[in-house]
């Protein structure tokens, strides 16, 4: 598609959208990041209304509750999702969720599949509406305030509740800033990154693409199979966004055999802890092209501390802060340690920081991000609640959550730093997750380990729990013993594919109960 065939579909949408809604309207997008569901946002956004981004994976209930906190209008949404020749209901849960008007567009065809409401429209016939203007594919763009809101998205909700973050004008600015500066995505690029407008990559994306000049590739499909590794190849894709699980899968699998990558100049990688060796194993995909680690949130339209095509890279690390941020990293006191220090601790981020929310719909934005935090050169720090270690040669590492810290025999350690260990300590696993619980009576912390084992591998959990503690013993702290280990199918993680820890920690608590009961 063409960039004058994308300026007139979003302006013929921005026009039928100008029919039905009145300026500043919230408009709930739940469909997977199809070449429609990008003009729809753009076309929200190009008109002067506000974007409501919710992930079709979600059911019923956390669509309900997106909806409601965001005080949407309507929703656009497909009738189903296909997968791999399958089709799943999505039309369905968006009207178990709420009475809104929803606009259904057809997951293939021109017609959808189901039986609509009375107050929905097809989307044929929502376009028609537009078919008695003269240039339905002319539209003046609605121009307002830096601070105005254009997009309400959902933190992935891997401490409670989501909460409801505004994106302003100026948020689109500092992501495309980040991609431009530390991932040097320029015109002539083919990006690729699988992931939904429902997460905060989605508009990341496509702002990176747009105000770049670059070319937006998109993957109808699941990215855990060959089709979509066929794809990305046949597209010329040159710089590769990737989630560390999604490698894991490629390698454990060796579903992407076979394939020329040989375009792509980088890899980009975001959303949870990188492992070492899958990064090598991605890197030699492609002649040991560099790949560029990003970490951030979205309540700051932005990574925080990102690697960059001007340092030196290591697999698993950043190199540095991204442009015009600023942190500390903060002792147990909250004291900030020497800025050439190495060391292991709370961030705290310098409150001046283009593109970071100022408001959150449903959550005090100040209790949640700067009470409570130290001030540091007459600065109250901004709170994030990532575990940041400053290695020896100045390379960051995230050790994980601030929540996610344990105190194992009076000596703090992360659960990201076990589970690197656990995870190269026998052939057969494939992750782990390491949680830790006192009893209900008191006592010192103990540690518990999660294991998914590799298909067809057969290993007991006494084995792996001798193993699990001999390595952790060897590589991390001779004091630490692990208490109990359980195979489990899957890790549980949100929607976005972060691992939902506290789910696995309520088990652990429970079996502590039950044993000492028994």
């Amino acid at each position: 598609m063409t960039l004058k065939q994308l300026r007139e579909q979003v302006m013929m949408v921005a026009n039928a959208l100008d029919n039905m809604f009145s300026k500043g309207d919230a408009i709930a997008i739940d469909m997977p990041m199809t070449v429609t569901a990008v003009v729809i946002y753009l076309a929200i956004v190009l008109a002067g209304y506000v974007v409501v981004s919710i992930a079709d994976s979600f059911a019923a209930q956390e669509i309900a509750v997106r909806l409601r906190v965001s005080n949407a209008r309507a929703i656009f949404t497909q009738d189903s999702v296909v997968r791999g020749g399958r089709r799943f209901p999505l039309y369905s849960r968006v009207i178990e969720a709420a009475p809104l008007k929803a606009i259904v567009i057809p997951a293939t065809g021109e017609d959808v599949q189901v039986q609509l409401r009375n107050q929905d429209l097809s989307w044929k016939y929502f376009l028609a509406g537009v078919s008695h203007l003269p240039r339905p594919n002319c539209y003046f763009p609605v121009y307002q305030s830096i601070e105005s809101v254009t997009n309400i998205l959902f933190s992935s909700g891997t401490t409670g509740d989501p909460k409801a973050i505004s994106w302003t004008h100026l948020s689109p600015i500092r992501c495309t800033a980040d991609s431009w500066a530390h991932l040097d995505i320029q015109s002539g690029d083919v990006f690729c990154y699988p992931t939904n407008l429902g997460w905060v990559m989605g508009p990341v994306l496509l702002y990176s693409c747009f105000l770049t000049g670059a070319t937006l590739a998109l993957y109808h499909g699941s990215p855990l199979d060959h089709g979509f590794g066929k794809f990305v190849q046949d597209a010329g894709v040159t710089v590769l966004g990737t989630v560390p699980s999604l490698v894991k899968t490629w390698k454990s699998t060796g579903c992407m055999k076979g394939l020329d990558w040989t375009r792509i100049r980088m890899f980009a990688s975001t959303g949870e802890a990188s492992n070492v060796d899958d990064d090598l194993w991605l890197s030699s995909r492609v002649y040991y092209k560099p790949i560029i680690e990003c970490c951030g949130g979205t309540e700051l339209s932005s990574s925080y501390i990102m690697g960059n095509l001007l340092q030196p890279q290591a697999f698993g690390a950043f190199s540095s802060a991204t442009m015009s941020t600023g942190f500390v990293i903060l002792d147990e006191d909250g004291h900030p340690y020497p800025d050439d220090e190495a060391c292991v601790g709370e961030i705290g981020l310098f409150p001046t920081y283009m593109g970071a929310t100022d408001r959150l719909l449903n959550a005090d934005h100040e209790k949640v991000y700067f009470e409570g935090m130290p001030i540091y050169k007459d600065m109250q720090l901004r709170r994030h609640g990532d575990i940041l270690k400053r290695t020896i040669g100045g390379y960051l590492v995230v050790n994980g959550r601030a929540d996610d810290t344990m105190n194992l025999g009076g000596i703090k350690t992360s659960s990201i730093e076990i589970e690197r260990v656990c995870d190269g300590a026998d052939e057969s696993v494939l992750e782990t997750a390491a949680v830790s619980a006192a009893p209900s009576n008191g006592g010192p912390e103990q540690l518990a380990i999660f294991v998914v084992v590799k298909e067809g591998m057969n290993i007991s959990p006494d084995t792996l729990k001798k193993r699990f503690s001999r390595a952790i013993q060897s590589n991390l702290n001779p004091l630490f013993k692990v208490r109990w280990v359980k195979i489990v199918g899957m890790l549980p993680r949100t929607a976005s594919n972060k691992l939902l820890r506290r789910v696995l920690r309520e088990q652990w608590k429970q079996h502590i109960q039950i044993q000492s009961k028994l």
